[in-house]
């Protein structure tokens, strides 16, 4: 019997820092499968990793790593340079550090997903992907990542599951590929219904100059990612909840 549908959506969460909070996640809550919670590096720090845990737990949320670049005043979103063994370890200590706060709550860790200028370094650089995708396996967790060819590949030679993502507020270039948030347009309500609708329904996107592009992700099962610090966020969460539910009632 073939594997049933399944659309899930994620959300980027815990990235406050100490008294000021980013995005509203005590209400992003209700409209999310899965939160990635920032661990310290580019956002986040263990009291807010904790209060978020404990959020995601009450609201019976999946709670995944969101490791970053060690670039907090960057929001984790700036380029560098880092050295393939420092990557390793880097990702290891932050995966770590929530993986220590998750078992003290009694929940499982469900996943890693990189973040920001990390999350696209692991695409373009093979000696940082195999570095990260080595961390992540230390943990037996899958990752959250675009399905790139390289990415599938090292996935399966390491023996890591890839979840595919596909971004409601970000936009899609002329090729399919993904543009960061600094190249994006804000996103409405309205437009994250829109590119979701036709993402599942015919697999495209609407591309920033306007043309309907081919997105390579597989539709039978995905996941789509919700950034909490963008304006409009909980909106936005809403809008890609209605949007899931009546795809799935076909």
């Amino acid at each position: 019997m073939a594997e049933s549908r399944w659309i899930e959506i994620n959300c980027d969460m815990g990235e406050g820092i100490g008294r000021w909070k980013m995005g509203p996640d005590e209400d992003l809550m209700r409209y999310v499968d899965v939160a990635n919670i920032a661990c310290g590096f580019h956002a986040g720090d263990p009291s807010t990793m904790v209060r978020t845990v404990r959020l995601a737990k009450q609201h019976g949320v999946r709670v995944g790593a969101h490791p970053g670049m060690p670039d907090l005043l960057g929001f984790g979103r700036r380029r560098m340079a880092v050295a393939p063994d420092d990557m390793y370890a880097l990702v290891l200590y932050q995966v770590g550090a929530l993986a220590g706060i998750l078992a003290a709550e009694g929940v499982p860790l469900n996943h890693v997903k990189p973040h920001g200028e990390l999350y696209f370094y692991v695409q373009r650089d093979a000696d940082i992907r195999d570095a990260v995708l080595r961390a992540v396996k230390a943990f037996n967790v899958p990752i959250y990542s675009l399905p790139t060819k390289h990415m599938v590949e090292d996935c399966k030679r390491i023996g890591i599951k890839l979840i595919p993502e596909f971004y409601a507020d970000l936009n899609y270039n002329n090729e399919g590929q993904l543009m960061s948030v600094a190249e994006s347009v804000p996103a409405t309500p309205e437009l994250v219904a829109k590119r979701i609708l036709a993402f599942a329904g015919k697999g495209q996107v609407e591309s920033k100059s306007g043309d309907m592009v081919e997105i390579a992700v597989d539709r039978q099962g995905f996941s789509i990612c919700i950034h909490s610090d963008l304006p409009g966020a909980l909106d936005n969460a809403a809008a890609a909840r209605e949007a899931v539910k009546a795809e799935l009632r076909g």
